[in-house]
C-alpha cells in the first residue's frame, strides 16, 4: 500500500455502467437512413425481379403512400428456425386475418360469446318459470297453493269460533241484563 493506488472492489466504483456506451444522436440518424436506403434496394430488386407481370396488390401500395409499414410484414411474415423451408399445413392453427375499418360490416347480425348466450338463455329460463309459477304448473307453486288453502281453512275456523264467542258472550250478556232487569222490576 505504499504505491498510492488503490484498487476497491468495494462500493465505489462498483460494476455498473463502466462499459456504459451512449450512442450520439448522429450515429442514430446515420442507421435510420441505411436501413431505409437497404428497403428501398430490396422493393426495388422485388419490382425488377417480377418485369412484366406486375402484382395488383403491390402496384396498389406502391400508389398509398397512407399504408404503414406493418401492412407490409402481414404479406411477408417472417418464419421461425425452418419454418420457411419446409411447408406444414396445420389444420389446428388459425390465422386471424386483421380487416380494416371499411371492410367492418356493421349491420350483420353480431355473434354473440359464450357468457352473453349463457345469460340470455339464464333470464329467458328465469321468465318461462315465472310464467309457469304464476299459472300454478311448478311444483314449489302447487305446494305454496296447498299451503294456502290449509292457512285459508285455518282463519275460517278460527274466525267462525270467534264468531260463536261473541254470540255466546252477547246472549249471556242479554240474559244477564234481563235478569237483572228482571230483579229490578220486583
Amino acid at each position: 500500500p505504499a504505491t498510492g493506488f488503490i484498487l476497491s472492489a468495494g462500493r465505489k466504483g462498483g460494476h455498473k455502467g463502466r462499459a456504459r456506451q451512449y450512442t450520439s444522436p448522429e450515429e442514430i440518424d446515420a442507421q435510420l437512413q441505411a436501413e431505409k436506403q437497404k428497403a428501398k434496394e430490396e422493393e426495388e430488386l422485388e419490382e425488377a425481379g417480377e418485369g412484366a407481370i406486375g402484382d395488383p396488390k403491390k402496384e396498389k401500395k406502391s400508389l398509398d403512400s397512407d399504408e404503414s409499414e406493418e401492412e407490409d410484414s402481414d404479406y411477408q411474415q417472417k418464419h421461425k428456425g425452418v419454418e420457411g423451408l419446409i411447408d406444414i399445413e396445420n389444420p389446428n392453427r388459425v390465422v386471424h386475418a386483421s380487416k380494416k375499418v371499411t371492410q367492418l360490416d356493421l349491420d350483420g347480425p353480431k355473434e354473440l360469446s359464450r357468457r352473453e348466450r349463457e345469460e340470455i338463455e339464464k333470464q329467458q329460463a328465469k321468465e318461462r318459470y315465472m310464467k309457469m309459477h304464476l299459472a300454478g304448473k311448478t311444483e314449489q307453486a302447487k305446494a305454496d297453493l296447498a299451503r294456502l288453502a290449509i292457512i285459508r281453512k285455518q282463519r275460517e275456523e278460527a274466525a267462525r269460533k270467534k264468531e260463536e264467542e261473541r254470540k255466546a258472550k252477547d246472549e249471556a250478556a242479554t240474559t244477564g241484563k234481563r235478569l237483572q232487569s228482571l230483579s229490578l222490576n220486583k
